[in-house]
C-alpha cells in the first residue's frame, strides 16, 4: 500500500510539472508574440506620425492599420537603388546590419557613426490614387549617448521634408531628448535638404530656422545631439545611403 501511495505521488507530481511547463511555455510564446506585435504597431504609428497621416501619438491599433493601407512597403538594394524582388517578409535591417553576409562597412568618414549598415533597406511609399506622393525613409545615427532611430518623410521631389521623427533613443531629457519636442520637429516641414544637384546640404545650427530653407535650429544645450542629427541625414541622403534609390525614383524607372 505504501509502495502504491509513493508511486501515485510520483505520477501526480510528474503530471503537475508537465501541465505547469506547458502552461508556462504557452504563456511565454503568447507574450512574445504580443510584444512583437506591439513593437510593430509602435513603429507603424511613428512612421505615420512622421508622414503626417496621423497626428495622435495614441492612435488606436485600428486607426493605425487603416491609415497604413495607404503605405506601400518596399525593400531596396542600397547599392543599386533598385527594389529587391522576392525580398523576405518582415525584413529587419537592424538585424541584417549585424550579419556579415547581409551588411557592409560604412566608409570613412562614418558621419552617422553606425560602423555597418545593411545591404538592403525597407522604404515606404505613401500613395494617393496609386501614385507615390511621399517617401518615408528609416534613418539612424549616433547622438551624444545613443543611436537615434527614426523616420524621414520626403515629398515626391525627394528634396523637400514633410516630417522627421525619432522613435528610439537615449538622449538626455530636456537637452538632446528635445528631438521629441513637437515644436522642434515642426521646423523640418518644408525644409529643402538636397541642393539642386541632389546632394545633402542640411544644416542644424544656432538660429538655423531663420538662415535658409536647408537649415533648422540646433537643440539648446545639445550641440552634439544636434550635430548627430545633421550628420545622420547627410549620410543617409548621400551616395552610401539612399542616394542611388532616390536617383532611380526621380527617373521614374522603379
Amino acid at each position: 500500500m505504501q509502495v502504491n501511495s509513493w508511486y501515485g505521488t510520483i505520477i501526480v507530481a510528474f503530471l503537475l510539472c508537465l501541465v505547469c511547463s506547458v502552461v508556462v511555455s504557452t504563456t511565454a510564446v503568447k507574450l512574445k508574440e504580443e510584444q512583437k506585435a506591439n513593437v510593430e504597431l509602435d513603429i507603424k504609428r511613428n512612421l505615420l506620425l512622421s508622414s503626417g497621416l496621423i497626428t495622435d501619438k495614441k492612435a488606436s491599433r485600428n486607426t493605425v492599420e487603416e491609415k497604413f493601407k495607404n503605405v506601400e512597403t518596399k525593400v531596396v538594394d542600397l547599392e543599386t537603388g533598385q527594389y529587391v524582388e522576392n525580398s523576405p517578409q518582415n525584413f529587419d535591417a537592424r538585424k541584417a546590419a549585424k550579419d556579415p553576409k547581409m551588411s557592409v562597412e560604412v566608409p570613412s568618414p562614418d558621419k552617422a557613426k553606425i560602423k555597418n549598415r545593411s545591404k538592403w533597406a525597407t522604404v515606404y511609399l505613401i500613395e494617393d490614387g496609386g501614385v507615390p506622393v511621399s517617401l518615408v525613409l528609416p534613418v539612424s545615427g549616433y547622438g551624444l549617448w545613443s543611436t537615434l532611430y527614426g523616420f524621414l518623410t520626403l515629398d515626391a521631389d525627394t528634396r523637400t521634408v514633410k516630417g522627421l521623427g525619432f522613435y528610439e533613443h537615449a538622449e538626455t531629457p530636456g537637452l538632446g531628448g528635445e528631438v521629441d519636442n513637437p515644436k522642434w520637429k515642426a521646423q523640418w516641414n518644408g525644409k529643402v535638404i538636397l541642393d539642386k544637384n541632389y546632394q545633402p546640404n542640411v544644416r542644424v545650427e544656432k538660429n538655423g530656422n531663420d538662415k535658409g530653407k536647408n537649415s533648422v535650429d540646433a537643440l539648446s544645450g545639445a550641440t552634439i545631439t544636434s550635430r548627430g542629427v545633421e550628420n545622420l541625414l547627410h549620410y543617409w541622403l548621400g551616395d552610401h545611403g539612399y542616394g542611388p534609390f532616390l536617383a532611380e525614383f526621380r527617373k521614374g524607372e522603379i
